[in-house]
């Protein structure tokens, strides 16, 4: 006996029992099964109004799990405007993490390179290295010194 698909509501449900979507995510996660746009988006609505489904939430849990893995600001904001996260709710979960971004970038620069860089193409290769992670000039100038400026 062939399975009967399931409802739009349910598909969403299992995808965000996994883990947290952004609304446009679990839209276009939704789409991606075979469901109509409209269909979609009125089960991403009926996911946000029982609380099931959160931009708020969803960028907390990326800023959290991008900060473990070394990014810098700028890279964890671009993702989450990728994701449809509205800017309140980035700049809520950024402030909320609490994160020292130059403290970090030493961390992470730290983390791969192990010690400063002595010529001027170390010097560049590390800032790039940096700045790909998502630091900006002020935070990878910190790294680069190996010390916070207060």
């Amino acid at each position: 006996m062939p399975r009967r698909p399931l409802d739009p509501k349910t598909q969403a449900l299992k995808l965000l029992s996994r883990r947290e979507h952004s609304a446009r995510e679990l839209t276009r996660k939704l789409t991606a099964r075979g469901i109509t746009p409209e269909d979609a988006s009125a089960a991403v609505a009926h996911a946000a109004s029982e609380d099931w489904q959160s931009d708020a939430r969803y960028a907390g849990m990326l800023v959290r799990s991008r900060v473990a893995q070394g990014y810098g600001p700028m890279r964890i904001q671009s993702d989450l405007q990728q994701a449809g996260v509205p800017r309140d709710d980035i700049r809520a979960a950024l402030d909320e993490a609490g994160v020292d971004w130059r403290e970090h970038a030493i961390a992470a620069h730290q983390k791969k390179f192990g010690a400063l860089p002595n010529t001027s193409a170390e010097r560049a290769k590390h800032y790039r290295y940096l700045q790909g992670r998502g630091f900006d000039g002020g935070q990878i100038a910190a790294a680069l010194k190996g010390e916070v400026e207060d």
